[in-house]
């Protein structure tokens, strides 16, 4: 019995870190939607834009959730943000939170 409970607690922990790695792959696809503007992997080139990588995911949740519902003002993002689902954006949030800064 200690055996298929052993054995059922090692299948758990690896369905539970293929889901994560399926997340953080499916967070890196999302987010690749944002290099256009932000850098790859959220590295922004330059002053005009913001960069994503490095920042705290919590706070990049609670920037787009502002996009999303207009109460952040903004030229094109709140139609963006628009268009993630919320787990999509906690998803992204993750993946840029996990990016160094600088290359």
């Amino acid at each position: 019995m200690i055996h298929c409970t052993r054995l059922a607690a090692a299948l758990m922990l690896a369905l539970v870190a293929s889901a994560h790695a399926q997340d953080a792959q499916l967070g890196r696809n999302i987010a690749a939607t944002c290099a256009n503007c932000h850098g790859t992997n959220g590295v922004a080139k330059g002053d005009t834009v913001k960069g994503l990588a490095g920042m705290p995911a919590e706070r990049l949740v609670a920037t787009l959730g502002a996009y999303k519902t207009g109460a952040l003002p903004a030229t094109i993002m709140h139609q963006i943000a628009k268009g993630f689902s919320d787990d999509q954006i906690k998803l992204i949030a993750a993946y840029f939170a996990a990016q160094p800064a600088k290359p």
